[in-house]
């Protein structure tokens, strides 16, 4: 059985689509560890404190001059969050989000499962004050690649979860493949979205800036401490 499941899964997968301990990066740093670590790695890429809050890293990135914050959860560093120093118009905000988005969308590194560009004739100024729309974009760091036989391994131990050996041996071929595609659909899309980095319109005062955010989903607050 376990070479006949290993065989399928080779089959109905890629394997470019998994990792193992495999967590979003910033600028080519792992968003993990200690909020002192990340620092200090970021101050090696030439950002420096800023001269407001010691605890908020300013410097350029993607060609922008931008203020760096970095939020932990039990003391583990799980998001890097980018905001644009300066702020600008409705023209302008309208050709940096979709700029951004092509940017993304043209790198072998991001998957994305949308079109996010903003349309010409978009009034952004009304639909944000009015109808209270969010423009957000959405991509997904691609994995590392992984061992194939701990993949299957692992999608083994999944589906075992939900079948005893005896059940899955007595299931037709076909039910087999459904099941160990359904498994491994599941299983891409919980490693993909792991490593989500997003960004949306923000609004002050009447003029506008660019927030990104760099989120490492392992290191998230899942109700543990509820």
């Amino acid at each position: 059985m376990r070479r006949k499941l290993f065989i399928i899964v080779l089959l109905v997968i890629s394997n470019s689509l998994f990792a193992q301990k495999d967590v979003t990066k910033f600028m080519g740093i792992p968003i993990d560890g200690f909020k002192s670590e990340m620092i200090q790695k970021l101050k090696g890429k030439g950002f420096v404190n800023s001269a407001t809050d010691k605890d908020v890293l300013e410097g350029e990135f993607n060609g922008t001059q931008v203020y760096v914050h970095i939020a932990t959860n039990n003391n583990k560093v799980c998001r890097i969050m980018v905001c644009d120093m300066h702020q600008t118009d409705e023209t302008n905000i309208k050709i940096r989000f979709n700029k951004l988005c092509q940017q993304f969308q043209s790198n072998s590194n991001y998957i994305s499962f949308d079109d996010y560009t903003i349309a010409d004739d978009e009034n952004i100024s009304y639909e944000l004050t009015v109808n209270n729309k969010r423009y957000q974009a959405i991509f997904y760091q691609r994995a590392l690649i992984a061992d194939s036989i701990e993949i299957a391994n692992k999608l083994q131990a999944y589906i075992l979860e939900k079948y005893t050996q005896q059940e899955f041996d007595n299931l037709t071929e076909e039910t087999k493949k459904d099941i160990i595609y359904k498994a491994s659909l599941n299983y891409v899309t919980e490693t993909i979205t792991k490593k989500p980095v997003w960004f949306i319109i923000s609004q002050y005062f009447g003029k506008y800036y660019i927030t990104m955010f760099y989120d490492n989903e392992y290191n998230r607050a899942n109700g543990e401490d509820l």
